[in-house]
């Protein structure tokens, strides 16, 4: 069995809330889950206490078990010392899209023929 730890979304519309549970990678998002291990408010400020709450009991119970945190949990992990930090790397995450490339490439072929009309 695939094990995940990961995020299971609870709250209102606009209002989320969510617990961080042991799941099946197999069962939904927010389906059956094996274990409950914390609860997360996104909605609190980065600094309360109240907004990323775990027992890092269980959590190491798990991870020892096989169980693989999601990006966002293992974020918290990292966050709470719990696993070392990673380094992230997206280069394609700063480059511009399809269309902006498109309209840099005609700014710079009309700069360009200013340039040449003008010498």
């Amino acid at each position: 069995m695939a094990m995940k730890i990961r995020l299971a979304r609870g709250g209102s519309k606009k209002r989320p809330f969510y617990r961080i549970v042991a799941a099946d990678s197999r069962m939904p998002r927010d389906g059956r889950f094996i274990e409950k291990l914390g609860t997360y408010n996104p909605l609190l400020p980065k600094d309360s206490e109240e907004r990323v709450k775990m027992d890092m009991e269980r959590v190491q119970h798990w991870l020892s078990q096989g169980a693989q945190p999601t990006d966002r949990v293992a974020r918290m992990l990292e966050a709470a010392g719990v696993r070392e930090k990673v380094e992230r790397n997206n280069p394609k995450k700063g480059t511009p899209g399809k269309k902006a490339q498109e309209r840099a490439e005609e700014k710079a072929a009309k700069a360009a023929e200013a340039t040449a009309d003008a010498e």
